[in-house]
């Protein structure tokens, strides 16, 4: 892999080049009303002053018995790489050079075994551990948050296909690995997992499993945890296999507990997975709509139907306007077909400047028949199709846009995601709140928002909400200013019928939320099996459990001292 980017996302000589789309930066300076001298720029790492490594001489050799010399790193740049995820406020403190709590050592098993040894190391020495798969995190879900000594498991050591049972479609597979290089292998069989995030290149499966991740609008292929069949895990108190089999009736699933955990349980090694055949045809389609709630009611119609497209991803009417203000600029012919097209459109009633535009993609051997019948349902509510060619340019680029954030951070543009789901009934009303959230917080920070949402995963009872906003950053007061709209969206969310999480974790962000979602009783009961399986604490300690640590009281400290900081 190139060598990654310390600072922000992905790889250190990739960006997300606006050359050749020069609308982009006019639209932006009028939605925003930036001035274009705002700036963001990252520190020089050689002026980051990281505390010393505060584990013993001796406890150093005791890791490195463990595992190897070279297996436990504890220098500056490995160190900062492991400290925090890709959170907002996590770039803005790297980029600041603001990391008062790194991990004391990073640690690199490469089994099993090793990673045993290794947890009750740190019980046995009051140390904590972090599992680390990719650290794309945004809700700080990899950040120590514990004052004790803590170590930092980096799993890409275990980045194995173990087995594959082709006659049965699961595949046996370690946690370390990453989605590129896992695809590549059961590819080459003639498989796929299916499972494409758009953090994909920078995460791993152990990682998707720990956070009950979604797919990249993959409506088609479900939810990771429909695709794991069996996990083993290393606790402190031992190690938890499940058995790989299709269902089973005997009571309770813990595997069910596992997924989803976030490493607060134990260190997730290996897992059986549900794979399936590599399809050989894919057909893509952009369709247009009058408004966003015409293409809600044509999802639901086709989901309700059983005509279930591998990829639905529907833009309100913001992102739909934002993303043809944004897109790359058309030469020759190109450009004049596309004139001539856009006035038809027009013509017709159609807009990108007040539209809504949804991407299906449908795969495997009845492609033809779905996105068929699919396209029929879109029609019945007034769409009108316009081709491969913009679904094929959003597929193209859907794993470079994480790098346009870097871009506009530079530019000193906050920008963020956050995501949620709802029935089919309260869609719209939540969908309508939080614009009007963002907005009035946003507007509270003395700046001006940018808020766009899209459906993009959809099942017969309702569909997940992921929205991107974005501001002018307020100088000095990046995080705070976060802060206050994060925190207005978060409990617009809970208290108008929205989950805290469609896909993107607990963290230690949500985790007071959470337990608004879960109630008392039930945190009791997660609670209870934490310190069943972890008395000591040790595994990532002041995460998804623990409200002390949630972003909710530190939201409220920001906002009462938003405009009074030297």
């Amino acid at each position: 892999m190139s060598e990654l980017r310390w600072y922000g996302w992905g790889n250190a000589a990739k960006t997300f080049s606006l050359e050749h789309r020069p609308g982009a930066w006019d639209f932006l300076r009028a939605a925003l009303d930036l001035s274009g001298d705002e700036s963001f720029l990252p520190c020089d790492f050689n002026s980051i002053r990281l505390r010393a490594p505060r584990l013993s001489d001796e406890q150093l050799r005791a890791l490195r018995n463990l595992t190897a010399p070279s297996a436990v790193k504890i220098d500056a740049m490995t160190r900062v790489m492991h400290a925090y995820g890709k959170s907002y406020r996590d770039l803005i403190r790297l980029r600041r050079g603001d990391i008062p709590n790194p991990p004391d050592a990073v640690v690199f098993p490469s089994n099993e075994v090793e990673v045993a040894q290794i947890i009750s190391f740190c019980a046995q020495n009051d140390v904590t551990l972090i599992p680390f798969g990719g650290g794309s995190s945004v809700v700080g879900g990899v950040e120590p948050r514990d004052e004790r000594l803590t170590i930092s498991l980096d799993l890409a050591r275990l980045n194995r296909v173990v087995s594959v049972d082709e006659i049965s479609q699961t595949a046996t597979i370690e946690a370390g690995i990453l989605g590129p290089d896992l695809e590549r292998e059961l590819n080459a069989r003639g498989l796929t997992l299916g499972h494409l995030p758009q953090s994909f290149e920078f995460s791993t499966l152990g990682g998707w499993i720990a956070t009950r991740g979604a797919g990249l609008t993959s409506t088609g292929y479900g939810k990771i945890e429909a695709m794991t069949q069996s996990v083993r895990v290393v606790t402190p108190h031992g190690v938890i296999e499940t058995k790989n089999v299709p269902a089973t009736a005997a009571g309770s699933s813990i595997l069910q507990m596992i997924v989803g955990s976030e490493g607060t349980l134990g260190v997730i090694t290996q897992a059986t997975m549900r794979v399936r055949a590599l399809p050989k045809t894919k057909k893509y389609q952009a369709l247009l709509f009058k408004s966003f709630a015409d293409g809600v009611a044509a999802i639901r119609a086709m989901v309700q139907s059983d005509i279930v497209p591998t990829t639905v991803r529907l833009s309100d009417e913001a992102e739909t306007k934002s993303f043809f203000a944004m897109r790359e600029e058309s030469q020759g012919w190109k450009a004049f077909t596309e004139r001539i097209g856009l006035q038809f459109l027009n013509s017709m009633g159609y807009s990108f400047e007040n539209g809504a535009l949804l991407i299906l993609g449908v795969e495997g051997d009845s492609a033809s028949r779905i996105m068929s019948a699919a396209q029929a349902v879109c029609k019945s509510q007034s769409a009108f199709s316009i081709g491969e060619g913009i679904a094929q340019s959003w597929m193209r680029d859907r794993y470079e846009t994480p790098y346009l954030r870097e871009v506009l951070l530079d530019r000193g543009v906050l920008t963020d995601t956050l995501e949620t789901a709802t029935t089919w009934d309260n869609l719209d009303r939540l969908h309508k709140a939080f614009l009007q959230a963002i907005a009035d917080a946003t507007a509270s920070t003395e700046s001006k928002s940018l808020v766009m949402t899209h459906v993009s995963h959809c099942y017969r009872d309702g569909a997940s909400l992921y929205v991107t906003f974005l501001a002018r950053m307020a100088q000095k007061k990046e995080i705070e200013q976060w802060e206050t709209i994060k925190r207005a969206a978060t409990d617009c969310i809970m208290t108008n019928g929205g989950t805290l999480s469609h896909h993107h974790g607990v963290g230690y962000e949500h985790a007071a939320w959470m337990q608004r979602e879960n109630g008392k009783v039930g945190m009791d009961a997660l609670k209870a099996l934490k310190s069943a399986l972890d008395p000591k604490n040790v595994m990532n300690p002041g995460k998804w459990l623990e409200a002390e640590h949630s972003m909710v009281g530190l939201a409220m400290e920001y906002q009462e001292r938003f405009w009074n900081i030297p």
